[in-house]
């Protein structure tokens, strides 16, 4: 295939990912956290106790934004944030149990939503889904 082709595929593939996971936030109708909250939390909980400035990084967002997310998170008693006993101007933030339970039924609802969508498809075009979603696999591997 051309690069013409492999760029034009790139392309669809971009705006149809970004627009997948905003059909599913709306179809699961998520009433437990913000995206901006979860998506942190998930890095959290992923990452172990991170620092503000590598969740920051990691979230690709400028510290004061994060510590205004992560003070939100704290008062929801879904993350900790506690000083590093070596380093008394540092501090680690971690996920609590309440925490590591929002994100599991926020897992489950994006799953459920996203099912219902499924469900809708031919068997066909399952398996034909399953292979592209094998594929996507390997290409998040790669990099």
């Amino acid at each position: 295939m051309n690069e013409q082709f492999t760029q034009q595929m790139a392309s669809r593939l971009d705006s149809v990912s970004a627009k997948l996971v905003r059909v599913v936030r709306r179809d699961q109708g998520s009433d437990l956290i913000s995206p901006p909250r979860l998506a942190a939390l998930a890095a959290i909980v992923r990452a172990g106790p991170l620092s503000l400035s590598a969740l920051a990084a990691a979230e690709q967002v400028r510290a004061p934004t994060m510590s205004r997310v992560v003070e939100e998170l704290v008062q929801e008693g879904l993350v900790l944030r506690e000083t590093v006993p070596a380093d008394r101007r540092s501090v680690r933030i971690s996920a609590t149990d309440a925490g590591r339970s929002l994100l599991e039924r926020a897992g489950k609802q994006r799953v459920g939503a996203l099912t219902k969508r499924l469900d809708t498809l031919a068997e066909s075009e399952k398996r034909a889904l399953l292979r592209a979603v094998e594929l996507l696999e390997r290409l998040t591997r790669a990099g």
